[in-house]
């Protein structure tokens, strides 16, 4: 592989990366919400990965294959003074699990920061390489 596709490679992990930490930027935005569009509580979202392949030479990084919500059943929080309340006093709150997306946002920004890193090492090998003839 060329030193130069590992800028493709990296590029693409860091726009994957970032669509996902903007992805649970909103999950944790919307994680009290009562109500979403529709009327409806908001549904936790997840970026689903693929690998993003180029003729015959392999993988050749990764892309965003879609978002696709959380069908876990909504919580459930027994509150009869709260105006969303149905008939029986509960109210259907986010399926969110803050710990989780926080752990989520970590992992996205770990992952970020180390695609960002092997993008400047390709750099800088690189530039060392053009020295040589100097």
């Amino acid at each position: 592989m060329s030193l130069f596709r590992v800028f493709d490679v990296a590029g693409s992990a860091l726009t994957a990366q970032s669509h996902r930490l903007n992805t649970t930027a909103s999950n944790l935005a919307n994680a009290d919400s009562v109500a979403g569009p529709g009327g409806e509580a908001y549904r936790a979202r997840h970026v689903l990965f693929t690998t993003a392949a180029a003729g015959t030479e392999g993988a050749v990084g990764v892309r965003v294959a879609g978002v696709v919500e959380d069908q876990s059943p909504l919580r459930r929080v027994y509150d009869p003074k709260h105006p969303a309340a149905d008939g029986s006093g509960h109210v259907s709150l986010p399926n969110v699990n803050v710990v989780e997306e926080m752990v989520n946002m970590i992992s996205a920004s770990r992952s970020y920061q180390s695609s960002a890193e092997m993008m400047n090492t390709a750099k800088t090998l690189l530039t060392k390489t053009l020295n040589i003839g100097q």
